[in-house]
């Protein structure tokens, strides 16, 4: 470790932001400082979409889904997902 960092209080979100956007850690870390991390917990974020299907195929995937005791939607991004790491297969 190069120096310190001596941190401040900060009264809201918005200094804190405004601290380390002006702060260059190159000054007080150096390669050996750093450790390996992972975050078994976080989620991939997820959007929202809208898709159109026709009625009678949509309610084969609820029927196979019900068959399956998945929700349906699960079903569905399991299938885009699968098609996907298919074709880059391909």
């Amino acid at each position: 470790m190069k120096k310190t960092i001596k941190l401040p209080k900060f009264k809201n979100e918005d200094e804190e932001r405004e601290f380390w956007s002006k702060i260059d850690l190159s000054d007080y870390l150096e390669s050996k400082d750093l450790q390996s991390v992972s975050f078994p917990n976080l989620k991939p974020t997820s959007r929202a979409i809208s898709i159109r299907l026709s009625e009678a195929m949509l309610m084969r995937l609820k029927e196979k889904a019900n068959e399956l005791h998945v929700p349906y939607q699960s079903l569905i991004k399991s299938y885009i997902a699968e098609g996907i790491s298919h074709s880059k297969a391909a």
